[in-house]
């Protein structure tokens, strides 16, 4: 008589330890809903609207935002690639904005464990630095290579993306409900 095999002898592995419902630790936004957003930003930001220098980088806000909210779907190359997007559009010194979105996702990365603990508004404070950094190596290395100093307009821009900060954690909080809701809760 051919016995069936118990789970509890021999062979048991750690999928067995999985809760009992994982949905809630998997990671919540859809991935049509990260690439979505950070498209339609990227093609926002090709309008002429960027030549304003106090205009805030959406583009890098968004990137910053999934960096933290799903870091295995956005990281240091997708922040290098729209980088080099937004250097091919705006026709300036290739790896510009290359080099200053990955040196801001890398920051990102590296507070998120102490960005998690804290709300959006919040978080505002933490991550201002980083787009100051951001915006001052982009101003600095084009001071350099230009051999003229634009001035201190490039402040306004890392100041008022930084202010935006909470924008798109409101926005996804509203998504559940707008989209049929599962009353899932924010992303």
């Amino acid at each position: 008589m051919p016995s069936t095999p118990n789970k509890r002898q021999g062979g048991s592995s750690l999928m067995a330890l999985q809760p009992v419902d994982a949905a809630a630790f998997q990671n919540a936004a859809p991935g049509w809903l990260v690439w979505g957003s950070l498209i339609l930003v990227w093609m926002a930001s090709l309008l002429p609207w960027r030549l304003w220098q106090p205009v805030p980088d959406v583009l890098l806000l968004m990137l910053l935002y999934w960096c933290l909210r799903a870091p295995a779907r956005v990281g240091l190359t997708t922040a290098f690639v729209f980088g080099l997007l937004m250097d091919v559009q705006d026709a300036g010194l290739l790896g510009l904005h290359a080099l200053c979105y990955v040196l801001a996702a890398y920051g990102i990365l590296r507070l998120s464990h102490r960005l998690r603990h804290f709300n959006a508004w919040l978080q505002t404070l933490q991550v201002l630095p980083v787009f100051v950094v951001s915006c001052m190596v982009s101003s600095l290395l084009g001071a350099w290579l230009s051999g003229a100093w634009e001035g201190w307009n490039w402040l306004w821009s890392a100041l008022f993306t930084g202010i935006l900060w909470p924008l798109p954690d409101v926005l996804m909080s509203l998504r559940p409900r707008r989209l049929g809701g599962d009353g899932a809760g924010p992303v």
